[in-house]
């Protein structure tokens, strides 16, 4: 029976937040105590009269404990920090200094950090670690957005009886495909992204979320959702539209596509020109449904 695409679409979901998708604390435990020995260190600052002195007595005794230096202002120690003046452009490397202690010194007043010591702003440096851990880890959601509906996905895989390198596999590319089920598809997905001319990422270098090998058919599946809109979502629903035609005609091999999202609701003309055309293309609710449990 033919599938109404209005009726499909009002099952869409606003969310797909996990228990963890707001904040992720393992993560920032972690983090925070890479640092937690330099942390506790620089707590000895707090209480400091002569700050520049104690620091510099600090990193000559310690000199690791410029690496704590970065989350101080929410930046990562892998980063480089620029500066630039009117007198001097600087580009600081706290992991391997690269410039002498006076001037690490003048960075941490100039920045503030000092200040933010001195007038005892914060009783606890790790404490305040946490704090900005927890801020820079609000920009890892779009990310663990993607991730939730992968693992929302496998969780009906594994639910359908599917066995992880046995007869479903993940982030699969197109050379896995050709060495394991002797599927070659390179050539449909460069013919592709010729017509579409993305500036995104192209087809033809992506991993498929999953494989299923069922009986005589291998199923590929890509899964998404989508909080918010953008030119991305007409891109993807162009390309993966071309995508079922192409694996259409090929035996032994179909396109499963799982999406979501209130982002649709800006994109909704080109996600309905391909659920107008494909029968794979299915949701959140399709899942619940027991569509894995029923590949055809």
């Amino acid at each position: 029976m033919k599938r109404n695409f209005e009726e499909w679409f009002s099952t869409f979901n606003d969310s797909i937040s996990s228990w963890t998708y707001y904040t992720d604390f393992e993560k920032i435990y972690r983090n925070a105590n890479v640092l937690k020995n330099e942390l506790n260190l620089l707590n000895g600052l707090i209480t400091s009269k002569n700050i520049e002195q104690d620091f510099r007595n600090l990193y000559n005794e310690y000199p690791k404990v410029l690496n704590a230096i970065p989350i101080l202002i929410a930046k990562r120690l892998k980063e480089t920090i620029t500066v630039k003046t009117a007198e001097k452009d600087y580009y600081f490397n706290f992991k391997n200094p690269n410039y002498s202690i006076e001037e690490y010194i003048k960075f941490m007043r100039k920045s503030g950090i000092f200040d933010l010591f001195e007038n005892h702003l914060i009783s606890n440096i790790y404490d305040y670690v946490l704090g900005v851990e927890t801020g820079m880890d609000t920009n890892a959601r779009k990310n663990r957005t993607g991730h939730a509906m992968e693992d929302l996905v496998e969780g009906y895989i594994i639910k359908a009886g599917y066995v992880k390198n046995n007869n479903y596999f993940k982030e699969m590319d197109t050379n896995s495909l050709k060495s394991k089920f002797n599927i070659d598809i390179k050539g449909v997905l460069e013919k592709i992204d010729k017509k579409i001319n993305s500036k995104d990422e192209k087809l033809a270098n992506k991993r498929f979320d999953f494989v299923i090998k069922k009986n005589n058919t291998v199923y590929l599946i890509e899964t998404n959702f989508y909080n918010s809109g953008g030119s991305k979502l007409n891109e993807t629903a162009r390309s993966y539209k071309m995508l079922f035609s192409e694996l259409a005609r090929m035996e032994g091999i179909k396109f499963y596509w799982f999406t979501d999202g209130a982002g649709w609701k800006n994109a909704r003309k080109n996600l309905e020109e391909t659920f107008n055309v494909v029968d794979n293309l299915y949701n959140i609710a399709d899942l619940k449904s027991g569509i894995i449990d029923n590949l055809k």
